[in-house]
């Protein structure tokens, strides 16, 4: 008797408990993924005046998942030294701020379609007498080490080591290179055009100008991965390649970067793919 009432206990406990399972899986119905970004990095993720993340990166990601019966969308702040660290760990899903693509990580991350192209210029005071990239032997340059821009850089002072480029390793970000640049601390500074317009506008960096840089490739920036995020990767393209039918990336662009920078169709290719 005993024996016949606890095993009915028992019997309605896990009945209680595959109810209540299957009303938490109902209820939620979707896979919550976690995007992370710097938010320090205007144009691309930053806070604006009411507190709130947004930028390029931000609201791309936001209209990706906008309506997805599948995924729910987190979006975490995170220190610019812990994107890598945090990738490796999985302690989020997928990651965006003005990320290019390298072979190195390429190696590592699995890469959404670009969302963006980011063209380099060449910074200058307005009496700088440098007038194209040919002109910057012997100038003074902000870089910090271990970034594409000072491997560049080195790489033309060993091709030019008659008239090389003067490097001055820093630690500033980049709004404070072009203040620098704009005071007279440096002679120039290469960079994306969308950050280097976007910080001479809100800093009223008055003394600078820009000079396209020509190149053969364009530039990008993309959406990484966890290794193990494929069926997530697959959603992010599927997304974006609908976002850039439809304009919005485009609509985006115009809005956060200050310009036509989205990609055309035949230019959604995942940098990486195997």
């Amino acid at each position: 008797m005993r024996l016949k009432k606890l095993l009915g206990i028992v019997g309605l406990g896990l009945s209680l408990a595959l109810i209540v399972t299957g009303c938490s899986k109902n209820s939620s119905g979707k896979k919550e993924v976690t995007f992370a970004t710097v938010g320090t990095t205007k144009p691309f993720s930053y806070q604006n005046d009411k507190g709130k993340l947004t930028g390029f990166d931000v609201e791309v990601a936001r209209e990706i998942f906008k309506g997805s019966k599948d995924y729910k969308l987190k979006i975490q702040q995170i220190d610019g030294d812990t994107i890598y660290s945090g990738l490796d760990s999985a302690k989020f899903d997928f990651v965006g701020n003005n990320l290019s693509y390298t072979k190195e990580r390429g190696k590592k991350y699995p890469y959404s379609y670009p969302t963006a192209s980011t063209p380099s210029v060449l910074v200058v005071p307005k009496d700088s007498d440098i007038k194209s990239y040919d002109d910057i032997g012997g100038h003074t340059t902000p870089v910090v080490q271990g970034t594409t821009g000072a491997s560049q850089l080195e790489d033309y002072n060993k091709k030019h080591s008659d008239n090389p480029t003067k490097l001055k390793y820093t630690e500033e970000n980049i709004t404070q290179m072009l203040s620098g640049l704009n005071d007279g601390k440096y002679d120039f500074k290469i960079f994306d055009a969308p950050s280097v317009n976007s910080i001479i506008k809100s800093q009223g960096l008055s003394n600078l100008k820009t000079i396209d840089l020509k190149s053969s490739e364009k530039p990008y920036i993309y959406y990484l991965f966890t290794s193990d995020n494929k069926d997530l990767q697959t959603f992010v393209n599927k997304r974006i390649k609908a976002l850039q039918k439809d304009g919005t990336l485009d609509k985006l662009s115009k809005e956060f970067l200050g310009g036509d920078y989205a990609p055309s169709s035949k230019d959604l290719v995942v940098p990486n793919k195997k």
